[in-house]
């Protein structure tokens, strides 16, 4: 059985530690050969769009914006439906590689057999 990783990160410019940990995880998993879908939800919901991510800073980490593109090479990344309403956010503001999609999609990966979910 395949393992898979879930990782919802409601985290932004808000908590950088935590928001910065969802997305070194992430990149982490998918160095070592793990399944990995990165969810974006909160004030995580900004890093769905063009730039955004390279303005985001923390002392002593890996720049958002590498870890960003290390997931949407190899992983696959979501940005909460109800979050990018809520933030006037459409599909054609997004970045390539990043889909919208809700609950029920979110539900549907972290129940999936082998999957573990981790919320930040």
């Amino acid at each position: 059985m395949a393992r898979s990783l879930v990782i919802k990160v409601t985290a932004g410019a808000d908590a950088p530690e935590r928001c910065n940990q969802a997305f070194t995880v992430a990149a982490a998993a998918l160095a070592s050969g793990v399944s990995v879908s990165l969810w974006l939800t909160g004030e995580s919901s900004w890093f769905a769009l063009p730039g955004r991510a390279k303005e985001f800073g923390l002392p002593h980490a890996a720049p958002l914006t590498d870890l960003l593109d290390a997931v949407l090479a190899a992983g696959k990344v979501t940005l909460c439906t109800q979050c990018a309403a809520r933030r006037n956010i459409t599909v054609d503001d997004l970045i390539d590689g990043v889909r919208i999609a809700g609950a029920p999609a979110f539900v549907e990966e972290v129940v999936a057999e082998g999957a573990q979910a981790l919320v930040y």
